[in-house]
């Protein structure tokens, strides 16, 4: 039976109590991670969320009753205890922050007994997830995921203080808004005042932000849910959370500035890393040339080389037919791997057609500068030769090719790229390698929707010297835009505003908006522009993504407190689930048969 605490109060955490305390009184509270009971003293090892403690019973300190109750201490049970600090009699445990000290109990209270845990709560826990998130708030007890939750708060905390400290005000902004379908799904919501009418959730707080710049706040700040309805992988959620900022009269230098300073803090204070300043920067052109994606991993090596005009005339129809037709022939260097089985390497081509290769071409450079290939029987002795000189290719190494248009051949080779640095064992975990990008397409064009869309979205300001190709070539025009990318992952992005009323119409006119459609949708922004609105601009990180990265985890689940599954469900709670019939008469809504995916 559970006993009350009425004159207890908890002195110390479990791992706050320490050596300094030995011969004092001391009240702890927490779960029983594990009891042992060796005849006469039972030992248990108490939990917090601070760590583990050692506690011993004796039937001369605490007295048979309370004896009894120490024998009947099971896992999970959360007890408190009264007792006295001494150094620990039996061997130290130098893997414990208390493992010198325990404390020797006179009271014992069983504040909650505990049905046996459906799986054990430790560290580094093999359960299947399924399961884990089944019962999350069993699972959140684990040492790893409360250190992870524990760091989640301590960033944030240092992010208010670091903003506050450069003038940036905290400013709340609505949950509840207007959809506006310019990129990802919105999540609607009902309205039972306007029957047939929907809010949507924020998938950022984009068009507010620059509001409050029009209203005159100079720099704002929130730590904010946003909300998108995509397919989830490992570093995706339908709600996720943004450090988001908006700053007036300002440049990209200024932000990134204010950034690196604020990423410095973070990694300083949140992980005990020194981020040396500035942070290298690299244009998106660059990026997708050297390593054939805009967020690459710059900790290891394997830069993609275009091989294009070496190969363009050459006998391998592969090669040159792609260069005859627009597209281009790179290569990657895997050094060393000259010896690699052909079912490794058949594996890795069934890799590449994951990301559009048709195929993949190798060639392996023996020690004798034989070569062994897909393709060599269809090249000269001077054509491979030729090739190899220009990949930089030694003996024992293997390069590995692909020849295609170069939204493929960058897809393929970027992949394949940290495929084979993770299977090589190539890449050092305990490094931290930022990079901003910069000079992003402000444009792309979507196939499917026969237009232009925004690369990032309708807000984001042109490179001055390329607003006059937005009338002639669109797809050439570079954005004022920036991500913060960290060991291959994107943390953060944001850009200059366009602010001009009329390079915003044109904006929009490039996305195939008409003028009714695009003052329907984004009026109320249009129509503060008329008033007077600075310069601006602006980033947002995703926390999730950047804790899971400050703490090595495998999944931004691991750093979310009740996280959804891949369908977007939560498995501890059954959400979505139905509503009964009165709540959806009162939305006026009827339900019919679900869509088909």
């Amino acid at each position: 039976m559970a006993e009350s605490m009425k004159g207890l109060h908890r002195s110390h955490r479990c791992t706050e109590v320490s050596n300094k305390d030995i011969g004092k009184a001391v009240t702890v509270m927490g779960w029983v991670q594990k009891s042992r009971n060796k005849g006469g003293i039972i030992f248990v090892d108490l939990r917090d969320r601070s760590g583990l403690l050692q506690v011993i019973f004796e039937e001369s300190d605490i007295g048979s009753e309370g004896f009894k109750k120490a024998e009947c201490l099971k896992s999970e049970y959360v007890i408190a205890v009264t007792g006295r600090v001494e150094a620990r009699l039996g061997a130290v445990n130098d893997k414990l922050a208390t493992g010198d000290i325990e404390i020797r109990a006179h009271e014992l209270r069983i504040l909650s007994e505990a049905d046996t845990p459906p799986f054990p709560i430790e560290e580094a826990s093999r359960t299947k997830d399924d399961l884990r998130l089944k019962y999350r708030y069993l699972d959140l007890r684990r040492p790893d995921l409360q250190r992870n939750l524990i760091l989640r708060s301590k960033v944030a905390n240092v992010a208010r203080q670091f903003l506050t400290g450069e003038g940036f005000l905290e400013i709340e902004t609505p949950m509840l808004t207007k959809s506006t379908p310019e990129g990802a799904r919105d999540y609607l919501v009902p309205s039972r005042v306007h029957p047939g009418s929907f809010y949507a959730l924020p998938q950022s707080p984009q068009l507010f932000k620059q509001l409050l710049m029009c209203s005159g706040y100079d720099r704002y700040f929130q730590i904010v849910k946003c909300f998108r309805d995509e397919d989830l992988r490992a570093d995706r959620q339908p709600e996720f959370t943004q450090i988001d900022m908006e700053l007036s009269f300002v440049d990209v230098d200024d932000v990134i500035d204010v950034n690196e300073r604020l990423l410095q803090k973070l990694f300083k204070e949140g992980i005990g890393i020194d981020v040396k300043l500035p942070i290298q920067r690299m244009t998106y052109a660059e990026a997708m040339r050297r390593f054939g994606t805009d967020k690459p991993d710059i900790r290891f090596g394997m830069e993609l080389q275009d091989v294009s005009e070496i190969v363009k005339s050459c006998g391998f129809g592969v090669f040159a037919n792609a260069v005859e037709n627009g597209g281009s022939v790179r290569g990657i260097k895997v050094e060393g791997q000259a010896e690699m089985p052909r079912k490794r390497i058949d594996a890795l081509v069934e890799y590449a057609r994951d990301f559009g290769a048709k195929g993949l071409a190798w060639l392996s450079i023996n020690q004798d500068v034989s070569y062994k290939s897909s393709f060599a029987k269809f090249m000269t002795e001077d054509e491979l030769s030729a090739l190899v000189a220009a990949m930089e290719g030694k003996p024992g190494d293997m390069l590995l090719f692909a020849a295609d248009e170069d939204e493929t051949v960058f897809a393929v080779l970027g992949n394949l790229r940290l495929e084979i640095a993770r299977s090589l064992d190539l890449i050092n975990k305990d490094e931290y390698k930022f990079l901003w990008i910069t000079e992003f397409p402000l444009l792309e064009y979507s196939k499917e929707e026969q237009r232009y869309v925004a690369k990032h979205h309708p807000f984001t300001m042109a490179m001055e010297e390329d607003l006059p190709l937005l009338d002639t070539d669109p797809s050439r025009v570079r954005a004022k835009a920036y991500d913060i990318t960290l060991n291959g992952t994107e943390i953060g992005g944001g850009s200059v505003r366009i602010y001009q009323t009329d390079v915003q119409e044109k904006m929009f006119k490039v996305l195939g908006f008409s003028r009714e459609e695009a003052y329907e949708r984004f009026g109320f922004l249009m129509n503060a522009f008329r008033y007077g609105v600075p310069p601006h601009a602006g980033l947002a990180y995703g926390l999730d993504r950047l804790i899971m990265l400050m703490a090595k985890a495998d999944s931004i689940r691991d750093v979310i407190a009740f996280p959804k599954v891949k369908d977007a469900s939560c498995l501890m709670t059954e959400a979505p689930g139905s509503v009964d019939d009165k709540q959806l008469k009162e939305l006026g809504i009827k339900i019919s048969n679900a869509p088909s995916i």
